[in-house]
This record gives structure tokens, C-alpha cells and sequence, in this order.
């Protein structure tokens, strides 16, 4: 790779060779000259040109010096940017280091007429060949391949013509896809435009292409030498690729790396058209071998190496594994420091795992490198609401949407956060902007509806709610319609209070909340088993059997390592975790299985990694876990207990150490019932209890309902029966039917869900000094108790 000060030396020799006026800049004539020079196989229309343009010079707005154009400051962040390769093109144009020997130097560019170029003599065709043949992107290097990529090129547009006249082709702009035209190697290279080609592979006329392709194929794998079978089958795959035909261009980037297996660029070009075709773990291997060959190859492609990670952060956000991800866009943005990109995918996967804070200052960070980044400024918003910086956020939202107007999550989630601050008028009006750009947005269509409501516009929320329902019969919304006729039934309610103090309820201290019979649960119980249970939903825990985690602990092999403290620990850094986490939850989508990682990362191993290492003891992650995974009480506390003797301070005995078990129950508590474990957990630090406690003795300590995790038992009710339905039994306060428990008030019979007893709520309309609640897991269980008063009560009578 070039020095920065050979960088910055080649990039002057090319702002000078085009700044034709001498007058410091580089209008768009100039600069259209420059694109079109070191692109010379490229036949630009003027349409191309001039979006190429357009984006230069509105990206690099702070370079442009009025009439004048880029400055050379500017052409040299594009560069910086990864925009363009300075070797590439310094060759490419047969320019010099030294101006002085250089002044009648030619800039070597294929002529748009089809006369001037048939004059291209062969010396020309040699000197041009050289010049790619030294650049560090190694693109065409013998004149037989040029041969083949012109054949290609007519086979595609015949198909193309074939195509739009029979009317399967679907694309009107096809053009733009011929060429890169701006080198973009450091830039989005698996990305293509918005508008995607969608070629119809079916026809006879396909058919015909492919077998034509297969023969051009065949020419280059009978090249004089496996070197140009490389060239050949390369330029081949890159033609394809760039026209959007990714199955074909994968079968000549495959070639290529048979026949050239240490080379990168095939590696990552395969990896790319499997990552487009949807195939994300295949695309990932593939991003690994080019990473491999390319650590092992010295400088000769450092150029590429940034790219590399980034694509394959990429690819593993695909697979759901976003701290995976973070490491490889981490390691882009130290290798190309200005790789505002990489900045930017790292901030959003941060916020994917829950760690705003960080998302914020790399989020931050690209938009210092690139304040016109619409996306980076959205998710930088969307990070700063979770923080609760929700004024900054609107900002900044706002700036997202100046620079795109129509950015969906941009309009999307702005609406989100005008609803969550109860303006419901302006979250409204974003979400009828996201309909204009994307009509079909059923979930803004229902919000918009929910928002309406809240505005007190009725009638307009009816509509925009049967408009919803047009476009889709989710379950979302029918509840949305329930709460609209429930609303409708109160409409001077707001929330918990009215304009005449009344609400819909009352929150009443839990020193007034009795229970009547042993069996019914105590309110801040059930409202931690709640917080638990919706825990083991997210993550979906609740399907992993334990016997998974007894698989993982006698099957992974773990080097022990030492601790500030000296004690030896089976640690494990984050990404791996992530890795043993998939094998947990197999059976998720990815998506799904980002959100489970993102849950786990904020509630769990933000206790484990209280020094922020990135390093979490493998032992006491699978015991915390345990007890919330699927199967038998006793088989998740053999387990959890399993998981503490495998640790190397107790391995190879029968018994734990106490100080570790009085360890483990301070954090099971810490995690899963934050209002009591975290003051426990600073008491923690600095036991020395050296005894030892048997399997016996830890589920006694595990199941003391004061100081252990008795909750245990609350959250198994809740896994059994929170599906359980009452009939026609409906919450007093809520107004939803019972699902689950039912808490029924001794006194005034009325009758209160899950989640609002553990809440405190009663009616207004029920005022006493304390409430009696007796609960049934069923209406069974109800009307058997109703028949046993009844039967007493004629016991008693005369």
C-alpha cells in the first residue's frame, strides 16, 4: 500500500492533471473527465455521469468552493472515504510522481465513437493493459479476457433487448448497473442500489444465455495458463455480478478460487453474491477465507482488508449474530480509521445488543466523518431515546429526515417517540408521511389509527383502523379495535386520570393488598415472576431444554484463565458466548434470535461483566441460566448446581464451595429480581468462608423463600397456567378477559388479572382500607370454591 504522503502526492498529480483552468478546483465538467479517465472500459451516459456527480459533489458539500468545484482537500477525502483506489487510478491514467517528467504523459481513456476506437493501436492496447496489470486492484490483465468480458457484454444486452420486448425484464434504468463507475472496493461493495434488477430465469431465452455463458466459460478455462483462466473467469464473475446476475457470477467466482485458492478477491466476491442471494452462513465462510488469506498475504491486500470485515459483520447480522458482528466492524474502523461506514455499523449493531451508550459515540464518530449520513443520524436518534434523551433525539431525528425526506425508520420511529411523549397529533403526521413513501406499512397504518385516538379524533381513527385491516388480519389488530370500543366506553378517561380526577384506576399501596389462603400469591412476588416469565418469552428460554445446557458443560472444552484476583476461571468472551447461545436457540430465526441476545446481554451479562472485560465465567452464566430454561424444578437446580462444580475452583468434587453458592444465589437474585438482589449483591465482595455445602444443602439455600430464589415457585405457576382462560371473566380495570390467574377481591367481588394485581390497580368506584384477594387458577377451581360456601352457608342457616 501507498504511504499517506504518496497518497497524498498521487492524488495532487491527479487533481492537477484535470484542474484544466487552474483555478483550485474541479467543476463537474473536470470532474466528469476525471470519472470517465480512470473508468476507461466504461461507455458513460450522460445520465450516469451526471448521478455520479451529483452524489460526489452532495456528499463532499463542505469541499465545494462555489463555481470552482472540489477542492483538492476534498478529492483527497474521496479517497480517504474509499470512494476511489489512488494506485488504481494514478496507473490507470500512466500519470508520474515527478510533474516534471510527465507533462506530455497521455491520460490512456477508451473513446466513447466506435471509430476512434478501432484506431487504438496495439502499443496503446499494451500500455493500457500494464496499467491495470500494477494496480493493486489487479482487475484485467490479459488482452484475451477483454475479448471475453466485450462478448459478455453483448450476450447480456441481447438478453436483456429479449426480455423487455417479451416484458419479464424489471427494470427500466438497466444502464446503471453495467459499471461501478466510481470505485467503490472501501465503500458499500455489498450493497447495490435501491433498485434491484430481477432477471426472468425461467424462459428460453435464459436458457440460451446461460449456455452461451457456459462457453465463454469454457474459453477462459482453456487459457494458455491457470493465471488466465484466473483473469478470465474474474472478469467474467465481476460482469455478471455488476448486472445482478449473482447465481452466474457465484459459479465463475467459485472457478476462480479453484483455480487460485490463496487469492482474497474471489473469496470475497463469492462471499458477496451468497450474502445478496440470502445465504448468509455460506457467505460468512467465505468472508473467512478471504480474512485468512488475506492476514497471511502480507500487504499485498491490505487495501481490502477493512472491506473484508465489515462484509462479514455483515454477514454474521444476518445469521442474528450481532456480537459477532461488533468485534469485525470494530476491527474495520482500526485498520481504516476513516471508514465512516464501519463506524456506522458498529454504532447500530451496538444499539442491536442493548449498549447505547456506545452506540452513541461511535454513531457520533461517523457522522463527524460524514454529517450528510441520513441512517447513522437515525439510529443515533433511535439510541439517544433509549437513553431517554428523547429532545436530543427529536433533533436528530429531524436532521435524518432534512437529509432524506422520505427515510422510513426515520419518520417511523420519530412518530414512535411523539407517541411514547403523548403527541399524538405529530406522531400522526409522521406516520401518514411513512404511508406516502410506503403505503402497503400496516403497523403505520395501525399506529396511525392508535395515535389518532389518542388525539381525540375518532372518527379519523375508524378509518385509518379499517384501512389497516385491509392490509393485513394480524391479531395486533383486532386487540387495537378492542381497546378503541373499550376507549369508546370511557372517553373522559386519559390514561390513569380524567379532567375531573376520576380514572380508570387506583393504584394502592402493597401494605393494603392481603392475600386470603396460602396458595394465593403475594402481589411484589407475582410482579417479579411477571417481569421473569416475560423474560423467558423474549428470549425464548422457556423452549430451550435444560438438558442443552447439560450437553453444552460436558461438552465444551474451555482453557481456564486467572483473574485480577488470581482465582482460575473458565472465561469466555462475549462473541463466543453469543456462538454457544446459538446452539441454545437453534430452532429461532435470526431476527428473533438478535432480540434474545439483546435481552440477555442488557439483564444478564451486564451483571456478569461488571468490569466491562467483555470476558463472562462460562459456570455461572449456564447456572443463572438453568433455572429458567424448559423441563423439571428439580432437573434446572441439579443443573445450576452442575454448572457451579464445573468450575475450576470446585471441579473434580462433589461439592461447591459456599462462598460461590451464597455467590450465585446474590446474582440469580441481582438478575431476576433487581429491586431486592442488587444491595445484596454490593455485600458480596470479600467473603472468605471456606466450607463446603453437598447438593442437599444448596437447594436449601436456593429455595429459602427470604434470601434464596423461592420466586422459583410463582414463576413454574406462571409457565403452567398463564394461559389459562376464565371464561367469560374480564378485568375490572383493564377490561381484558382473564388470562392466567384470577384474583378475586373477597369483599367486593370484583375481580383484577395478572398483571394488574401485581400492579396495584383496583376501580375507583371500590375504596377501602385494604383489599382481600383470593386467586384461582381456573374458573374450575372457582366454582368449586362458590358450590363450598354455598354449602356452608346452608349449614348455617336455621
Amino acid at each position: 500500500m501507498a504511504t499517506r504522503g504518496s497518497r497524498s502526492e498521487k492524488v495532487k498529480r491527479i487533481f492537477q492533471q484535470f484542474d484544466n483552468n487552474r483555478d483550485g478546483g474541479l467543476n463537474r465538467d473536470e470532474m466528469a473527465a476525471l470519472v470517465v479517465a480512470v473508468n476507461p472500459r466504461v461507455k458513460f451516459s450522460d445520465e450516469q455521469i451526471n448521478a455520479i456527480l451529483d452524489e460526489v459533489f452532495r456528499t463532499y458539500g463542505e469541499f465545494i468552493d462555489g463555481e470552482r468545484g472540489l477542492t483538492y482537500d476534498g478529492l483527497l477525502r474521496t479517497y480517504d472515504d474509499g470512494a476511489g483506489d489512488v494506485d488504481r487510478d494514478f496507473d490507470a491514467l500512466g500519470l508520474d510522481l515527478n510533474p516534471d517528467e510527465t507533462k506530455g504523459a497521455s491520460i490512456i481513456c477508451e473513446a466513447s465513437s466506435s471509430i476512434a476506437d478501432e484506431r487504438v493501436t496495439e502499443s496503446q492496447r499494451k500500455q493500457r493493459t500494464a496499467a491495470w496489470a500494477v494496480s493493486p486492484h489487479h482487475d484485467i490483465v490479459f488482452d484475451d479476457t477483454w475479448k471475453l468480458v466485450d462478448e459478455l457484454e453483448i450476450l447480456l444486452k441481447r438478453l436483456k433487448s429479449r426480455q423487455a420486448k417479451d416484458g419479464k425484464f424489471k427494470n427500466d434504468n438497466f444502464d446503471a448497473y453495467s459499471d461501478a463507475g466510481w470505485s467503490r472496493e472501501l465503500g458499500p461493495s455489498a450493497e447495490l442500489s435501491e433498485k434491484r434488477v430481477y432477471w426472468e430465469e425461467s424462459g428460453p431465452d435464459y436458457a440460451i444465455f446461460v449456455k452461451e455463458l457456459g462457453a465463454l466459460r469454457s474459453r477462459a478455462d482453456g487459457a494458455r495458463s491457470r493465471e488466465e483462466a484466473f483473469d478470465g473467469q474474474m472478469a467474467i464473475g465481476r460482469v455478471l455480478y455488476e448486472h445482478q446476475l449473482f447465481k452466474e457470477a457465484l459459479i465463475s467466482f467459485k472457478r476462480s478460487c479453484e483455480l487460485q485458492p490463496t487469492d482474497v478477491r474471489p473469496h470475497f466476491r463469492a462471499g458477496n453474491c451468497l450474502y445478496l442471494l440470502g445465504k448468509c452462513k455460506e457467505a460468512k465462510d467465505e468472508f473467512l477465507l478471504a480474512l485468512e488469506s488475506a492476514e497471511t498475504g502480507g500487504n499485498q491486500w491490505g487495501y481490502l482488508l477493512p472491506q473484508i470485515h465489515v462484509n462479514l459483520g455483515i454477514a454474521l447480522e444476518g445469521e442474528g449474530m450481532v456480537l459477532s458482528a461488533c468485534e469485525y466492524y470494530r476491527e474495520a474502523a482500526i485498520l481504516c480509521p476513516t471508514h465512516f461506514r464501519a463506524l456506522k455499523l458498529l454504532g447500530s449493531a451496538l444499539f442491536g445488543v442493548g449498549e447505547y451508550r456506545a452506540a452513541v459515540k461511535a454513531l457520533e464518530e461517523a457522522i463527524f466523518m460524514k454529517p450528510d449520513y441520513a441512517d447513522a443520524h437515525c439510529d443515533l436518534a433511535s439510541a439517544l431515546h433509549a437513553l431517554g434523551e428523547d429532545e436530543r433525539a427529536i433533533e436528530v431525528f429531524q436532521k435524518a429526515i432534512d437529509l432524506n425526506p422520505g427515510h422510513v425508520d426515520a419518520l417511523y420511529n420519530l412518530g414512535g417517540l411523539y407517541m411514547d411523549l403523548g403527541r399524538f397529533q405529530r406522531a400522526s403526521e409522521m406516520y401518514t408521511r411513512v404511508l406516502a413513501v410506503w403505503p402497503n406499512h400496516w403497523r403505520a397504518q395501525l399506529n396511525k389509527a392508535v395515535s389518532l385516538l389518542g388525539a381525540g379524533e375518532t372518527e379519523e381513527a375508524k378509518k385509518a383502523l379499517k384501512e389497516a385491516l385491509k392490509m393485513t388480519n394480524r391479531v395486533e389488530l383486532h386487540d387495537a379495535i378492542y381497546h378503541m370500543k373499550q376507549l369508546q366506553k370511557k372517553k373522559k378517561v386519559k390514561s390513569n386520570g380524567g379532567a375531573n380526577g376520576e380514572g380508570a384506576f387506583v393504584v394502592v399501596e402493597p401494605s393494603k393488598f392481603k392475600t386470603v389462603g396460602e396458595k394465593t400469591t403475594l402481589r411484589q412476588d407475582l410482579g417479579n415472576a411477571i417481569q421473569i416469565r416475560a423474560f423467558q418469552r423474549i428470549t425464548r428460554l422457556s423452549r430451550c431444554d435444560v438438558d442443552l445446557l447439560k450437553k453444552e458443560i460436558s461438552e465444551t472444552d474451555v482453557p481456564i484463565s486467572y483473574s485480577g484476583g488470581g482465582a482460575p476461571q473458565k472465561s469466555i468472551r462475549k462473541p463466543n458466548l453469543e456462538e454457544t447461545l446459538r446452539r441454545l436457540l437453534h430452532f429461532l430465526k435470526p431476527e428473533t434470535f438478535q432480540g434474545a441476545v439483546k435481552a440477555i446481554n442488557e439483564r444478564i451479562l451486564s451483571v456478569l461483566d461488571e468490569t466491562e472485560s467483555g470476558r463472562v465465567d462460562l459456570g455461572m452464566f449456564y447456572a443463572v441460566l438453568a433455572p429458567i430454561c424448559n423441563g423439571p424444578p428439580d432437573k434446572r437446580k441439579r443443573i445450576a448446581f452442575d454448572a457451579l462444580l464445573w468450575r475450576p475452583v470446585n471441579e473434580g468434587g462433589s461439592q461447591i464451595r459456599k462462598v460461590d453458592a451464597v455467590q450465585y444465589i446474590k446474582l440469580l437474585r441481582a438478575i431476576y429480581v433487581p429491586a431486592r438482589g442488587i444491595s445484596e449483591m454490593l455485600e458480596a465482595h470479600g467473603e472468605t468462608d471456606s466450607s463446603m455445602v453437598s447438593f442437599s444443602e444448596f437447594l436449601a439455600m436456593f429455595d429459602d423463600p427470604d434470601w434464596g430464589f423461592g420466586i422459583m415457585s410463582t414463576l413454574l405457576k406462571l409457565e403452567t397456567g398463564d394461559r389459562n382462560r376464565h371464561g367469560r371473566q374480564v378485568c375490572s380495570v383493564c377490561r381484558y378477559p382473564v388470562i392466567g390467574s384470577r384474583f378475586k377481591e373477597v369483599k367486593s367481588h370484583f375481580s383484577l388479572c395478572n398483571q394488574c394485581y401485581s400492579e396495584g390497580k383496583v376501580p375507583p368506584s371500590f375504596k377501602q382500607d385494604e383489599y382481600k384477594f383470593k386467586e384461582y387458577g381456573s374458573e374450575a377451581e372457582a366454582m368449586k370454591d362458590k358450590c363450598m360456601c354455598f354449602t356452608l352457608q346452608s349449614h348455617k342457616a336455621p
